[in-house]
């Protein structure tokens, strides 16, 4: 038999072959059939004007198909307890791999959810106490603020088969590290009475202020109709027992017009509906309320740890479990490293290595014990980041949505060395984003427009990044773009005087920040910039703040409905015709009967996913078909929905329509750049940027003299930063101040007047670096943010 020479080159093997992840026809949401073939192993950015498809492409088609065919991998049974997903619109998606998504998303607002029980650190900080610990208080369980001790005891009656059943008295006890004072919450709340009702008036005279409370809603009724109370008799004419009734009775069933119902006292009732939340995840007319009629205090029985007194108690080498979820990570990374244990060497190395990667991410300045509610977008997918740093899996897609949101430009590099190293490991990297430093690193650039919404959805350029450059796309014609440092700046107009400011890691700030000008307020993540303005600034009614909490709102809600527009819309239609505005809801008495104003039908296929067709009645209209005869300057309501923001603003801008409430409004929209979008479109279809600049739209008609912004620039392309430059302005040019939170240097070019903050992170930043105009700071490099902006500007 012939054999074969080292001469010969061996054929490559078949399965070597299977290196493109190759998308065919792709329609999912705005994209137009796009069909792209993306290097399997490679790092790829996905670029484009906000709005033109990217998360489309990266996260609505190809991660969630793999999900997809990952969870029918699943038994049946299994598959009844996920949740169920519709495959993608598109015609081939094949050579996928696993896709891990690392999304923006805030983390979980629950007050127990911090950053030590979202990663692995804090179960593993619990071991190490339980056998380290001196006292000894127990199992793991007895140092978690999320378990409560429990003890019961009784009778067990044992079925012994032939012999007969035996009774046995058995205890039980757990002990747990929960704070009974709080509840594992660290803070205590206080409600203020009169804030939630008028005590001079009777259940039927309406006398509740909270939100949802109405006369003829359910909650009322079930506490006017209870039979505890004459509901004409004034609240505070109560005897002892009805206002206790009123006010703390435990749950009890009730029939009400032969419907059993639960009645329970108006405190537990909001302790469980509003006051269980965090602050920061309500919707703002709840979080108005809540801050109006509740104190938050920390708790005084734990101070503020959450945790028993035994758990306190218990320490290593002097440091409690407390004491070790306070400190800020870097600095417990050394603590942890200084045990020298060999009974639990594995647990110690695994801990050292978890507290490492938050270093090593830029998040050494957090502390384990800090809400995960309260982090930025950035920071939540830095967190997620750190159980995939050390993974051994390989030939995994790995999915990022702007992984440098929130970080300066001096934290970027660590950001970009991360990414390589996973695509080192034999990893796909797939990376949505818009800023030139991450774009430069990649192996291959896949550009999508050229415009946003029904003007996007197409893939303007494929290939290298020397090709983008000369592409002539509205990416590669800005990718070079640098701002210049402005030779005139304005004059302010007064100050806004901050004196001994010591929220967070702030280090008994003084200072001055200049009235009517635009004034950027910068530093390295973490340095206190965040805590400067929303802890500091006093949030009074002349201040406008719009953060980067993200917009609520289901497949209902849509860009007329959010901004208000739809209400002085469903007005004009009403006047127009004689009818109700009602009748111009899809949500309310317009709704087609059969869709429920959904437009389409939903179909549940039990552990199969849901299939959804368009309503056959009102042919995704939303509306009964008797509604759509009536008209407004020759257009039905479905009509004037589908109607572009340009196109709107200029048909409720004269005319028969013309409407100046709604008109303004869409005036806003325009100015922020969303003229393209639909105004009946679904907020689920839109993109972060186009959600962050929604938000701005809605908050500019807000009254107040000063607009406080806190990254305004995350999700923009490089092109949308030129227009929020205008927008931003135009608002100085009114008589506005506005203050900025921002590291996009073309943001920091632009100002009047910049306040630097650091100079690092955590106990290392907290203090005022530089105060000044951009040019001093180019000039005098001191900081930095001055080194990154001399070099960006060309100084």
């Amino acid at each position: 038999m012939a054999r074969k020479t080292d001469s010969q080159p061996a054929a490559p093997h078949v399965a070597d072959s299977h290196d493109l992840i190759r998308v065919h026809g792709a329609r999912e949401n705005n994209l137009k059939d796009v069909s792209i073939e993306i290097p399997k192993r490679r790092l790829t950015v996905f670029t484009g004007v906000s709005g033109s498809g990217k998360s489309s492409l990266v996260f609505d088609t190809i991660a969630a198909e793999s999900q997809r065919l990952i969870n029918e991998t699943y038994s049946a049974f299994v598959q009844g307890f996920m949740p169920t997903l519709a495959r993608p619109e598109v015609d081939v998606l094949d050579g996928l791999t696993t896709a891990i998504s690392v999304d923006q998303s805030r983390m979980g607002a629950d007050p127990r959810s911090t950053v030590g029980t979202a990663t692995d650190a804090n179960a593993m900080l619990r071991i190490l106490f339980s056998r380290l610990g001196k006292p000894h208080i127990g199992p793991p369980s007895a140092y978690s603020f999320n378990v409560a001790s429990v003890s019961a005891q009784g009778g067990l009656t044992v079925d012994r088969g032939s012999e007969k059943t035996k009774t046995e008295k058995v205890t039980f006890n757990r002990t747990g590290g929960m704070c009974t004072r709080c509840e594992g919450r660290g803070t205590v709340t206080d409600i203020d009475l009169a804030q939630l009702f008028d005590d001079s008036k009777s259940l039927n005279e309406d006398p509740f202020t909270i939100p949802t409370y109405t006369g003829d809603g359910w909650v009322v009724r079930v506490i006017r109709e209870s039979g505890f109370f004459d509901p004409d008799k004034p609240i505070r004419k109560y005897t002892k027992k009805e206002r206790h009734d009123f006010l703390y009775r435990e749950p009890v069933k009730v029939k009400i017009n032969g419907v059993n119902l639960t009645y329970e006292g108006l405190i537990p009732k909001l302790q469980k509906s509003m006051l269980s939340k965090d602050p920061e995840a309500m919707q703002p007319h709840i979080r108005a309320f809540v801050e109006r009629a509740v104190t938050f205090a920390v708790c005084p029985e734990c101070d503020g740890t959450r945790l028993t007194e035994g758990a306190r108690s218990s320490k290593i080498e002097g440091i409690s479990i407390a004491d070790a979820c306070a400190m800020e990570i870097r600095d417990l990374a050394d603590w942890a490293r200084s045990l020298n244990e060999p009974s639990v060497a594995p647990l110690l190395t695994a801990l050292q290595h978890t507290l490492d990667s938050f270093v090593e991410i830029g998040l050494g300045y957090l502390a384990l014990d800090r809400p995960a509610g309260t982090l930025s977008g950035g920071e939540a997918q830095r967190v997620k980041m750190i159980r995939h740093l050390g993974s051994s899996l390989t030939d995994v897609t790995y999915v990022f949505d702007e992984p440098t949101a929130g970080l300066h430009p001096h934290d970027i590099q660590r950001m970009n060395d991360l990414l390589l190293r996973l695509r080192d490991k034999g990893n796909t990297v797939l990376v949505v984003e818009h800023k030139p430093e991450m774009i430069a690193i990649a192996d291959h650039v896949v550009d999508l427009g050229p415009g946003a919404g029904v003007a996007g959805g197409a893939v303007c350029y494929e290939g290298t990044l020397e090709g983008l450059r000369a592409s002539g796309t509205i990416t590669g014609r800005h990718l070079d773009d640098r701002a210049g440092v402005k030779e005139s700046v304005r004059k302010p107009t007064g100050a806004l005087e901050i004196r001994g400011a010591t929220a967070n890691n702030l280090q008994g700030v003084d200072v001055d920040i200049p009235l009517g000008v635009l004034t950027v307020i910068t530093g390295v993540a973490g340095s206190g910039k965040s805590s400067l303005v929303h802890g500091s600034v006093p949030l009074d009614a002349g201040v406008v703040s719009v953060d980067q909490s993200p917009i609520k709102g289901s497949r209902r809600s849509n860009p007329a409905t959010y901004t208000g527009l739809l209400e002085p819309i469903r007005k004009a239609f009403a006047k127009a015709n004689g009818v109700k505005p009602a009748l111009f809801s899809a949500n309310s008495e317009g709704a087609c009967p059969t869709c429920n104003g959904a437009g389409v039908v939903y179909t549940d296929l039990g552990m199969m996913a849901g299939v959804s067709t368009t309503c056959e009645d009102c042919d995704g209209k939303r509306f009964d078909a008797s509604v759509l005869e009536y008209r407004l300057g020759g257009r039905d309501i479905s009509e004037v929905l589908e109607m572009s923001v340009t196109d709107a603003e200029e048909f409720f801008g004269s005319g028969e329509a013309h409407t100046p409430a709604a008109h303004k409004i869409l005036e806003r929209l325009v100015d922020v750049g969303l003229g393209y979008l639909t105004i009946g479109q679904p907020l689920t279809t839109l993109s972060g940027g186009e959600r962050q600049r929604l938000k701005l739209a809605t908050h500019m008609g807000d009254k107040g003299g000063v607009y406080v912004l806190d990254e305004p620039t995350t999700g923009l392309h490089l092109a949308d930063v030129e227009q929020l430059l205008g927008l931003l302005d135009r608002l100085v040019d009114s008589g506005k101040s506005v203050i900025v939170v921002e590291h996009h240097q073309a943001v920091m070019a632009h100002a009047d007047w910049i306040i630097d903050l650091g100079p690092g992170a955590g106990h290392d930043g907290g203090r005022i670096v530089f105060e000044g105009t951009p040019a001093d700071l180019v000039a005098a490099r001191s900081t930095l943010t001055g080194e990154h902006l001399a070099a960006y500007v060309g100084a």
